[in-house]
């Protein structure tokens, strides 16, 4: 991957095999302006580890995670076109998509304000690390939109009585609270954010195959919501393909001959 490219909204940083990317706009709060989308979902359909980055972080400059979406572009909104709105909403699919089907691990470093559509964008990563300060709001109902596109992987995180709540009751919900639900993984000290993440980052990376990890991530967003029997039977074939692997045989075999499992960083 080319970091060197002239990103204008985001800061990228390779370290080995991470990708620290920052939302760089920290004036608007790091809103999600067309041209940001653009660029995050340009960066997250890069096949990253075939470059030899096994995770992202992600975090935001400023005060804020990301306000979420541009006041400005909401404004144009008002007299646009159905086909418009519909290019519009595609776009923002397109960001989510990008995201949840990244074969690296991804982990969002939220601090501050996470707001509507910033609130998707640290959601739908594998992984959610959250400052003490943070507060996180799906408030799209208040302003007559509907939350729909996050509503169709939210369930990954959290249990229906609790999506209901945060979508149809939007208040904001402290970190503390979101680490009771379960929409993020972690709550730390501010100053902690960054050196928790890349440790978090480091464990999982350590301790698991980045090729099952990316099988596992598939697997996870392709059964959701399908018949049981059509789950298990994808289950079953992901289960045996897996087997075939470079990385199955290493690790067991490793396991055979030592009765621990491989380190893999």
């Amino acid at each position: 991957m080319n970091t060197d490219r002239p990103y204008e909204r985001l800061e990228v940083r390779r370290d080995r095999d991470l990708l620290w990317v920052t939302l760089n706009d920290p004036d608007r709060a790091n809103a999600l302006s067309p041209a940001l989308m653009e660029e995050l979902t340009s960066l997250y359909r890069t096949p990253l580890r075939s470059e030899g980055i096994r995770a992202v972080i992600l975090s935001g400059a400023g005060k804020n995670f990301s306000a979420g979406a541009d006041l400005e572009h909401l404004r144009a909104l008002l007299d646009a076109s159905e086909d418009e709105n519909l290019g519009d909403s595609l776009r923002m699919r397109d960001l989510f998509e990008a995201v949840l089907r990244q074969d690296a691990l991804t982990l969002a470093l939220v601090q501050g304000a996470c707001v509507a559509g910033g609130c998707g964008l640290a959601t739908a990563h594998d992984f959610v690390v959250s400052a003490e300060d943070a507060r996180f709001l799906y408030s799209e109902v208040r302003i007559g939109f509907v939350a729909a596109l996050v509503a169709t992987y939210l369930p990954l995180r959290l249990r229906g009585s609790d999506i209901r709540e945060l979508l149809l009751n939007p208040q904001f919900v402290d970190a503390r609270r979101a680490l009771e639900i379960g929409l993020v993984n972690r709550l730390v000290p501010h100053q902690d954010l960054r050196a928790v993440g890349e440790a978090l980052a480091a464990q999982v990376l350590e301790t698991g195959s980045s090729e099952s990890i990316a099988r596992t991530k598939r697997l996870l967003l392709d059964v959701l919501g399908r018949p049981l029997g059509d789950a298990l039977t994808q289950a079953a074939e992901v289960n045996a393909a897996a087997r075939a692997t470079e990385d199955c045989k290493r690790g067991i075999a490793t396991f055979l001959e030592t009765k621990k499992p491989p380190k893999w960083r």
